[in-house]
């Protein structure tokens, strides 16, 4: 005879998040009712989340030093049918922050610090929030330009997925962290890299 057991509710649920994303089924629009600013955002890693969050249901603000790019990013995206809208912005001038919502020091770090303080008041008022920041696998491991063949295959040499990340391969990861499933991640780092050598 076979013991049957029932698995609490909360492990029941967890198991079936686990079965649709193994699956490929995902839950429809789990970012609905989310607002989205993402910098730098009108090509590359930033275009990809911005797309992706978008595309998860949240209504997306993107941005870039230059209107041109801005423009071209948010009729590309709305040609898509997602719900963008974008706004030029200089992370490193206090008035496009404040607009916005809200040397490589001032970027890299003061920056975020300035425009995550800029943006928590209002997710305050909102009541709740995520900030994700992302930064180069090159925090942990400095390496040179790759722009010639012969240097991209010696760097994929140091990786156990023999390939270089494309931009949607950081998009998933950063709007799972903006969903309710991520809500009891905080303060941590995720190393999207495709097992590049990645620790401090």
């Amino acid at each position: 005879m076979r013991k049957v057991g029932f698995l609490p509710a909360s492990c029941a649920r967890a198991w079936r998040s686990v079965r649709m994303a193994s699956s490929g089924m995902a839950r429809r629009d789990p970012l609905a009712n989310k607002v989205a600013l993402v910098t730098a955002s009108t090509d590359g890693i930033g275009f990809a989340i911005a797309r992706r969050l978008a595309r998860d249901g949240a209504h997306v603000v993107i941005s870039s030093r230059k209107q041109q790019n801005v423009d071209r990013a948010v009729a590309a995206l709305q040609g898509e049918g997602l719900s963008v809208v974008g706004t030029v912005c200089h992370v490193g001038k206090a008035e496009d922050r404040k607009r916005l919502v809200a040397t490589i020091l001032d970027i890299n770090v003061k920056a975020t610090a300035l425009m995550t303080k800029a943006v928590v008041p209002e997710m305050e008022k909102r009541g709740g929030g995520s900030v994700v920041i992302v930064a180069s696998i090159g925090a942990y491991l400095p390496f040179p330009l790759w722009m010639d063949k012969a240097r991209e295959e010696s760097i994929k040499e140091t990786m156990q997925i023999r390939r270089i990340g494309k931009p949607d391969d950081c998009a998933g990861i950063v709007s799972f962290l903006c969903s309710e499933d991520a809500s009891y991640i905080t303060g941590e780092t995720v190393v999207v890299g495709g097992g590049t050598p990645s620790r401090l």
